[in-house]
């Protein structure tokens, strides 16, 4: 019989050293996840910016007045069942009822609705963070429930660019709607589009696909419209009129971002 000897004898570990190296395990794991997550959700990120930064490129096209191509019906006379607003002047409504196919846009043949994203790949207006799906209702507008559901809407549009307020003489402050030109594109701090809490718009009672800080505003007060998600490692992404996407945690203290801007009155 061959006698091992007993230094040569595999040793088993004991409960101590079991023990120890569970804990180092555990203290890396937990040193490494938080960073993997970091690298996940800045992936994210850096996909939403792709988002906006696609969407400011195609406000760029729509709003140059030799570039642009469909502006709905917006340019139709009025005996055309259009806005009469001819070919130098759009909404800011039209451009994002064109990025979603929707009302006069609609894409899909006489179906009510069209669920997102779809068997072709479609899906626009949207932040990778957020993953419910969009259902889209045919000869609505933008603003009137076309998007659903509210929870699920990714990027919100500034609403004053749809949206202004004019004192009249006996001083009352009403509601007007802007109508833009391409003189808007000579404004390229003006903030665009950006993400928004669906959840909380629909909590506040409003469509989230427009947005906007209340700031001296008679007839919007208490940021009634203003539902921003900071949903990438705590930043909001924005996209501007000059199509670049900037990130922030504070966004209303961030110098030359122009939130209060309208365009004038005409």
């Amino acid at each position: 019989m061959i006698v091992v000897p007993a230094s040569s004898r595999g040793r088993a570990f004991t409960l101590i050293e079991l023990m120890v190296s569970i804990a180092i395990i555990a203290t890396l794991v937990a040193i490494l996840l938080p960073a993997l997550a970091r690298m996940v959700g800045g992936a994210r990120q850096f996909r939403c910016q792709i988002s906006l930064r696609s969407i400011a490129f195609d406000f760029s096209v729509f709003a140059d007045d030799q570039l642009h191509g469909d502006r709905g019906n917006d340019e139709l006379p009025l005996d055309e069942g259009g806005l009469g607003l001819g070919d130098s002047r759009f909404l800011i409504e039209t451009f994002q009822e064109s990025q979603y196919r929707i009302d006069e846009f609609w894409n899909w043949n006489e179906s009510v609705s069209h669920a997102l994203p779809d068997q072709a790949g479609n899906d626009p207006m949207r932040c990778a963070e957020v993953r419910g799906p969009i259902v889209l209702k045919n000869n609505l507008p933008c603003g009137k429930g076309a998007v659903t559901p509210r929870s699920n809407v990714s990027f919100g549009v500034n609403r004053r660019l749809q949206i202004g307020e004019v004192a009249l003489d006996n001083g009352f402050i009403v509601p007007k709607q802007v109508v833009l030109t391409s003189d808007i594109l000579s404004h390229p701090g003006v903030p665009l589009a950006w993400d928004v809490n669906g959840a909380e718009a629909h909590a506040h009672g409003v469509e989230p696909v427009f947005s906007m800080p209340s700031l001296d505003s008679v007839l919007f007060p208490n940021d009634k419209y203003w539902f921003p998600s900071k949903r990438h490692n705590g930043g909001l992404n924005v996209a501007f009129i000059g199509g670049h996407v900037l990130s922030t945690t504070t966004p209303l203290q961030e110098n030359g971002w122009r939130w209060d801007y309208t365009p004038p009155m005409k």
